[in-house]
This record gives C-alpha cells, sequence and structure tokens, in this order.
C-alpha cells in the first residue's frame, strides 16, 4: 500500500486528451507551440505526469516556457 502513495501516474495524449476534453490533435498542437507543460519520454512513449498536470492547471495552465520559470522559482 505504502509503495501506491508514492506512485507517480502518468497520462498518454489519448487519457490527457480526454480529461482536457479536446481533441487528441489539439493536444499535439498545444504540446507543439509550448502551451502544455514538457511531457517525459518513457522510450518511444510521450506522456505526462498527472500532478504536475494539476499543478499547471492550478497555476491557470501559463505557457510552458513561463511554467518551467515559475516552477523554478524565478519570475515569469
Amino acid at each position: 500500500m505504502e509503495a501506491e502513495k508514492h506512485y507517480e501516474m502518468v497520462l498518454t495524449a489519448t487519457e490527457l486528451s480526454k480529461r482536457l476534453q479536446i481533441s487528441e490533435r489539439h493536444l499535439v498542437n498545444l504540446n507543439a507551440t509550448g502551451r502544455l507543460p514538457r511531457p517525459i519520454r518513457l522510450g518511444r512513449s510521450v506522456r505526462w505526469r498527472a500532478d504536475k498536470l494539476r499543478d499547471w492547471l492550478d497555476a491557470g495552465c501559463p505557457a510552458r516556457d513561463r511554467w518551467e520559470a515559475m516552477r523554478e522559482g524565478g519570475t515569469p
């Protein structure tokens, strides 16, 4: 049970687009233009960490460069 607490859930593009209620094509465009948090790669698979996405949504969905600056403690 303790190990499950620390498990970081990751989402595929399909899963994320469903949660955001947008098309996969729109999600790909948002990612390509830097308007989503940076995904992680697991081999050739692209995934987004659910916890990072929640934080990003809570912050008002800033562009990737601004989001990364905010996370590093810099000024956006």
